[in-house]
């Protein structure tokens, strides 16, 4: 079983910064892919999916279109913690944004979320 805690969120203005932290506890093996999604919460929800943000791995990264050059996922692999620095946010940033670890023999795992709002 592996546990994921997500920190970080929060409420910042247009244009400002943030960054998020995912600690990975429990049965963690060395090849693994971590990484962010969202989804919009509230009113904003309705009709929208969960959506990729950005994944990492030993050797690659990905990034959905929409915030490639404004966020950067990076990882410690000795503390088993990802990272997602978003700059330049923009509104439509606002979610909940859930952590994931994902190996073909677990499949995969999700926490619990966290909310970011931008707003002024």
């Amino acid at each position: 079983q592996v546990q994921l805690v997500e920190s970080g969120g929060g409420l910042v203005q247009p244009g400002g910064s943030l960054r998020l932290s995912c600690a990975a506890s429990g049965n963690i093996f060395s090849f693994n892919t971590m990484g962010w999604y969202r989804q919009a919460s509230g009113k904003e929800r309705a009709g929208k999916e969960r959506e990729l943000v950005a994944t990492i791995s030993r050797a690659y990264t990905n990034y959905a279109d929409s915030v490639k050059g404004r966020f950067t996922i990076s990882r410690d692999n000795t503390k088993n913690t990802v990272y997602l620095q978003m700059n330049s946010l923009k509104p439509e940033d606002t979610a909940v944004y859930y952590c994931t670890y994902t190996t073909i023999q677990q499949g995969v795992h999700w926490g619990q979320g966290t909310q970011v709002t931008v707003s002024s």
